[in-house]
């Protein structure tokens, strides 16, 4: 019995190795052909580090193509976005959790359904209603376009945990004579900040890394976020992949700072609302 279990240890542990470098391999192969040079890419054939390193690709990116502009504008988006939509989701998802009123359900119903549609068949309709505004070729648009798409799952992932906190703390706050809204400022939230964590992290990275809404309702360079920036790495005839992957590698950036300062609190919140009680 102990070799057998002392076997499945050891088959546990290499399939979790196995998947981690199977996740991890592609952006080992990002960095390694960013800082290959051009002319080694093709004639050294596949090699797992190539023979001579550059960092002219980054000075390239950094110093000589719009990506700057593309990279700020990215963070103005995915920040702004993440910040509305957590806020809009903490105080939706509280309202789910606490209170019950006519047509809830409906509501949470037709909350539903806006996740159940293809995003391909929404571009034409949202581009239409944001066009007389002058809302096309604007990060605001952006903004507001990615609100409207994370905040239904946002509100559900927060209601999940305003559901596994006692509704008890709040009613020992008001019977001291705390107002429902502070109770639920200096009480509720303090207790929900995994999920507060888990929520940014969510809808930063699906904002950061959104292209099919950027690359339809902008135009121009001066208000293109990174996956679109991506895309001028790539000429009618050739792809310059040094320089595409530089980019990518400098992409990473924002988001893993963004994980390295919420990790405290975001291992806590993609589990404790998986769960009730």
């Amino acid at each position: 019995m102990r070799t057998s279990r002392i076997a499945r240890t050891i088959a546990h542990r290499l399939a979790i190795l196995a998947y981690i470098v199977a996740a991890l391999f592609p952006l080992y192969w990002l960095l390694k052909v960013s800082v290959t040079p051009n002319e080694l890419l093709y004639s050294e054939g596949v090699r797992m580090w190539p023979s001579r390193t550059t960092f002219e690709h980054f000075s390239f990116v950094i110093t000589h193509s719009a990506f700057p502009t593309f990279f700020k504008n990215s963070l103005i988006v995915a920040g702004c976005t993440a910040l509305v939509v957590t806020v809009l989701a903490s105080l939706s998802g509280y309202a789910l959790s606490r209170f019950n009123f006519r047509a809830k359900y409906w509501i949470v119903a037709l909350m539903l359904l806006t996740q159940m549609f293809p995003l391909v068949m929404l571009v034409a309709p949202i581009f239409k209603m944001l066009s007389p505004l002058g809302l096309t070729n604007s990060l605001t648009g952006l903004v507001i376009v990615y609100s409207a798409f994370n905040v239904p799952f946002a509100t559900f992932l927060m209601q999940s945990f305003f559901d596994g906190i006692p509704k008890d703390l709040e009613e020992a706050a008001m019977i001291d004579g705390a107002t429902q809204f502070v109770a639920f400022r200096q009480i509720i939230l303090p207790l929900t900040l995994p999920g507060i964590a888990a929520t940014l992290g969510f809808v930063f990275t699906a904002a950061w890394s959104e292209l099919l809404f950027a690359l339809m309702l902008i135009s121009g360079n001066d208000s293109a976020t990174f996956p679109v920036g991506l895309l001028s790495f790539v000429s009618k005839f050739s792809v310059n992949f040094g320089q595409m992957m530089a980019a990518g590698v400098l992409a990473l950036i924002p988001a893993c700072l963004f994980f390295l300062l919420i990790q405290r609190y975001l291992v806590q919140g993609l589990t404790a609302g998986a769960v009730k009680g």
